[in-house]
């Protein structure tokens, strides 16, 4: 969108070639009921920057002079509570100083308003990135994006602040693929409790019931949140919010992923996001550590962000430019056919070396699928193909290794209840879960998988010479 056609959708926005001493406006590049957001030139220091200026469109309106004007003396003081609460987080985030938090770099008052300069993300939000590239969200998208997030969401839970307005168009994914969370809308907040009109001040679908009652800052918590970031990956694995928390107190007709099993998505992933939808507060996972131990991710720390974000490109270490794979390769393994079928799956953007220093070592999505298997017994040998990382198995139940050495790679094994499995001749206690899965942690090394079902064995060898995650349906 061009800056004229900004301008048109954004009324009473400041013009282009507008100066703020060294800053001068170049553009407007967005906008809402609330406030104007800006690029701008920064003469002084020759930089890009952004600036927000506070700007309720049903409080105030632009005069000649570009000052702001109230637009009845009735606004006066939802119009200055709201200024204030700008003032207020302009000061809390200035506090951190965190790569996935929004950075305000100056703050300031002009023109009856108040201006906040941060730094510029170039990007798009995770609305746009719904909007325009819906065939990109998929699982390890989406698992890549949340150890970043979750560090950045537990920095402000940890100094003792929610965030209360996490929602896709408040987070944004900039080029080299840190996604960074954008404003707390405490203004929104601040007017919309005076104004006694809740709607303005919550997204239906991303607020907890909590957030609606008048009396229930006591009540929330980062539980808070955890049900917005649910709600934001509910709207990306399903392309739709989850009804209001006020409609489904009264008639709720949620439909858990973990039993619909979209396709292409883990079970543990869908049933996080249950967890984080739970009505009761208590039912929600209490702390990002606890969600994210549901999807078997990390939290990125803040140290692990700034040396990733600091070192420029041309310095990355040669490895990151090398390890990336072009595929992520599941192999679902069919005893009863003797072969192992492969199912790859593309990778729609390339990840950045940045993004790989940031996570590490990448955790690949588990993807359960299902296969229609043929009866029958053979041996085969498979050796996985090349993976970028490991995925943690699951408390599916206890499983030995055979060797003392660490766990390279997690076998999911589609069991039934009352078969055994044996592992090179061990009987293994394991047990499927829910989900109809049970999972073996292994070493590298060669392993014999033997299910003893009601009247037949079925086996298959397997071969483990790097990290991976293999699926095993053993038929009915």
């Amino acid at each position: 969108m061009s800056a004229n056609e900004n301008q048109k959708t954004v009324p009473n926005a400041l013009p282009n070639g507008h100066r703020f001493n060294e800053f001068e406006i170049k553009e407007v590049i967005g906008g809402g009921g609330f406030g104007i957001v800006y690029r701008a030139w920064d003469h002084l220091l020759e930089r890009t920057i952004a600036i927000k200026e506070y700007m309720p469109i049903s409080l105030a309106m632009r005069n000649e002079d570009l000052s702001l004007g109230l637009r009845g003396e009735r606004f006066h003081k939802m119009f200055h509570a709201g200024l204030n609460s700008f003032i207020q987080e302009a000061r809390l985030l200035a506090r951190f100083n965190h790569p996935g938090l929004l950075h305000v770099l100056r703050f300031w008052e002009e023109n009856g308003t108040a201006y906040m300069g941060t730094l510029y993300y170039s990007g798009m939000t995770l609305k746009e990135w719904q909007l325009t590239s819906p065939q990109v969200i998929d699982e390890n998208w989406i698992r890549q994006l949340l150890p970043p997030l979750f560090g950045a969401i537990n920095t402000i839970h940890r100094a003792g602040y929610l965030h209360r307005d996490i929602s896709l168009d408040n987070i944004q994914i900039q080029e080299n693929q840190l996604p960074v969370l954008l404003d707390f809308g405490s203004a929104r907040k601040e007017i919309g409790n005076l104004s006694d009109e809740t709607e303005i001040m919550l997204k239906p679908g991303f607020a907890p019931i909590e957030q609606y009652s008048e009396e229930s800052d006591s009540e929330q918590g980062p539980w808070t949140d955890i049900y917005a970031l649910g709600a934001v990956l509910h709207t990306l694995v399903t392309g739709n919010p989850p009804s209001a928390s006020v409609v489904r107190c009264i008639e709720d007709s949620y439909q858990p992923l973990a039993l619909l099993h979209p396709p292409g998505f883990s079970l543990p992933l869908l049933h996080a996001i249950d967890r984080a939808l739970m009505m009761k507060p208590a039912d929600r996972p209490q702390s990002i550590d606890e969600l994210a131990a549901l999807i078997d991710l990390p939290v990125s720390e803040v140290q692990e962000l700034v040396t990733a974000v600091s070192i420029p490109a041309y310095q990355q270490p040669a490895e990151a430019e090398i390890i990336e794979p072009t595929e992520t390769v599941v192999l679902a393994v069919n005893p009863a056919a003797g072969a192992a079928e492969n199912v790859a799956l593309p990778l729609r953007r390339r990840l950045s070396p940045t993004l790989m220093l940031l996570s590490g070592v990448a955790l690949l999505a588990v993807i359960a699928l299902t296969l229609f298997l043929n009866r029958g017994d053979s041996d085969s040998d498979v050796e996985h193909a090349a993976s970028a990382g490991t995925t943690p198995a699951s408390t599916s139940g206890s499983a030995k290794t055979a060797t003392s050495a660490p766990a390279l790679a997690t076998v999911y094994l589609k069991l039934k209840s009352g078969e055994s499995v044996m592992l090179n001749g061990e009987v293994m206690d394991v047990k499927p879960s829910n989900s109809g899965y049970a999972s073996l942690n292994l070493a590298a090394g060669e392993y014999k998988i033997e299910v003893q079902q009601k009247d037949r064995v079925h086996s298959q060898t397997l071969k483990i010479d790097r990290a991976g995650t293999w699926l095993i349906n053993p038929g009915s």
